[in-house]
């Protein structure tokens, strides 16, 4: 389970900023961000790297592209004929419309995800589980959990709302000061009061588990959170604060670079 929000040509001084929380099982064997060569990216990527699988669920290129994958929250959890891990690194190599012709016959092979390519212009967004795939997304702040995008769930509403106010208060010069307030808004481990849940098919003691923007446990939760930010002079940003078992932190990483031309 995963939570992302991100801001598209809201604010003057930043065209693109995402702030995400990746959740997964801490046995996974997993790879912090760094720069690695992917072939299906075409390219080299900024990108955490899933160990068991070989793909990642966040990526960033140079040049300023940000794509990200989350899963669709499901009673079932039968294995898919493709990892949902290599997406992030289709959407670096592939436009927008090659995406989704590529997607569109082979959307079945994967279990249920939700992707977003996004830059400085606007972005896109596909759904295996929409029942009309892949839209364009020009302007506005949005929130992606494990359901379709903009699905009102608690947590995803809060850190909505608390990006927006933490871009407003931002000048150009406080690019390390944003990522750290974003960084702390998705460390928040309140839970959301029952009747706000929603109902998923998972149980109600797993919806309250799941119902805060950061997790915390000892075999399943947070495992980073990722900030990325490109100024309107093209400076590139992307932190990293990764965890383990109940929240402990580990790493944290801070990248830096001026978009290619």
């Amino acid at each position: 389970m995963c939570l992302i929000v991100f801001s598209v040509n809201q604010h003057p001084e930043f065209p693109l900023v995402m702030a995400a929380n990746r959740d997964e099982f801490f046995r996974r064997p997993t790879a912090g961000m760094d720069w690695w060569q992917s072939d299906l990216a075409g390219a080299e990527v900024l990108a955490g790297r899933d160990l068991l699988s070989g793909g990642t669920w966040l990526a960033v290129s140079r040049d300023g592209v940000v794509s990200a994958v989350t899963n669709v929250r499901e009673s079932s959890d039968a294995p898919a004929a493709r990892s949902r891990g290599e997406l992030p690194l289709m959407a670096q190599n592939l436009r927008s419309d090659e995406l989704q012709r590529s997607l569109l016959p082979d959307r079945n092979q994967y279990a249920g995800f939700n992707l977003v390519q996004l830059n400085s212009r606007g972005g896109w967004y596909f759904s295996n589980r929409d029942a009309h795939p892949g839209r364009y997304i020009h302007r506005g702040i949005f929130g992606l959990s494990n359901h379709l995008l903009q699905t009102p769930w608690p947590k995803l509403l809060k850190l909505r709302t608390e990006v927006n106010q933490a871009l407003r208060g931002t000048s150009a010069a406080q690019a390390d000061q944003l990522h750290d307030t974003l960084v702390g808004q998705l460390q928040d481990t309140t839970p959301a009061p029952d009747q706000q849940l929603p109902d998923t098919g998972v149980g109600i003691e797993t919806e309250r588990f799941l119902s805060s923007p950061f997790i915390k446990s000892k075999d399943y939760g947070t495992r980073a959170t990722t900030i990325v930010s490109l100024s309107r002079h093209g400076e590139m940003m992307v932190t990293e604060q990764s965890y383990g078992p109940n929240a402990e932190k580990s790493e944290h990483r801070r990248f830096r670079w001026q978009r290619s031309p």
